[in-house]
């Protein structure tokens, strides 16, 4: 899945944990509100402990659309955007009465989520093995912010980052996680996935698709988990850059074919680009992640005879 804007608030949990001691130590507040937040969702079976390094620049709550990393490195204020839903807004989830297969029915504009005919995500077999071009990734460190839209952990980027795409040119706008993945190759689900949202001039949209299972750490993403805001609707303003080239695995070889959004509205005319190669996340920052959103991931929908491209 992919998703530009995604839009939920989690119904709000019965009760809320008793309120700890206050600190007299301004960083130690800071990490007890995240430990508080944590709290309020169970954590994995098999979950070990998880070490996030806690920012001691403040936070404010989403006051209006601003693009983030427009302050400059080193800013004690992260960027402030309102990512969540509004007044009116539809809510959206992934289980119950809004959940996936409720999607199409909840506002005429995400009627694609039920009536689509090239949807994503897909269970990828049989691709077609062609002497296909290699996408060309030109990623540089980059400043970042982090924010948590209500349905995932999401990072945003400056522009200067891109990828070329048989001859086309499509920029980075962002990018997100899903536990589990939503892409499956040959029936295999992965433990999580990254999706990279890039755009082209005329708008047209390209996601990049990264598998991860369990093993060693993954240092780029525990950068990200490190600069977690403290609530939802906050994009906090990252101090130092992110190296987005070493997000990617060494193996480039990717899988091709053309979907959708993977939340609604599920527009069509996507394409997609998914790596062949599984990195690997430590046990701790699945964890981490699932504390926060134990499942966020569309189940796979009809391939209906698409041509899936593979790369040699």
């Amino acid at each position: 899945m992919a998703c530009l804007a995604l839009l939920l608030v989690l119904p709000a949990l019965a009760s809320e944990p008793a309120p700890s001691p206050t600190p007299a130590d301004p960083l130690d507040l800071l990490r007890q509100r995240l430990a508080d937040r944590l709290s309020t969702v169970p954590a994995s079976a098999g979950g070990g402990p998880f070490d996030v390094r806690i920012s001691t620049r403040s936070t404010l709550p989403a006051a209006g659309p601003a693009r983030p990393g427009t302050r400059p490195a080193g800013s004690s204020r992260p960027s402030r955007v309102t990512q969540g839903p509004g007044s009116g807004a539809v809510r959206w989830g992934y289980e119950g009465e809004v959940g996936p297969m409720a999607w199409g029915s909840l506002k005429p504009e995400y009627a694609l989520c039920k009536s689509g005919e090239r949807q994503s995500p897909i269970d990828i077999r049989g691709g077609l093995a062609v002497d296909l071009d290699p996408v060309r990734f030109d990623y540089q460190p980059t400043q970042f912010a982090v924010l948590d839209n209500g349905h995932t952990v999401q990072v945003n980027v400056v522009p200067g980052n891109s990828i070329e795409v048989s001859g086309r040119r499509f920029e980075l706008q962002q990018f997100h996680f899903h536990r589990p993945s939503e892409e499956r190759i040959d029936g295999r689900q992965f433990e999580m996935s990254l999706h990279l949202v890039h755009r082209d001039a005329q708008g047209r949209l390209a996601v990049v698709a990264l598998l991860f299972d369990e093993g060693p750490p993954h240092a780029v993403v525990q950068e990200v988990w490190n600069n977690l805001p403290l609530e939802r609707g906050e994009a906090l303003q990252a101090r130092e850059p992110l190296d987005l080239g070493a997000l990617l695995p060494n193996d480039r070889r990717y899988y091709t074919y053309m979907g959708s959004l993977t939340t609604p509205p599920c527009s069509e005319g996507v394409q997609w680009i998914v790596m062949r190669a599984p990195q690997s996340l430590a046990a701790e920052q699945i964890n981490l992640f699932s504390r926060i959103y134990p499942m966020n991931a569309r189940p796979v929908q009809a391939a209906a005879g698409r041509r899936i491209l593979q790369s040699e």
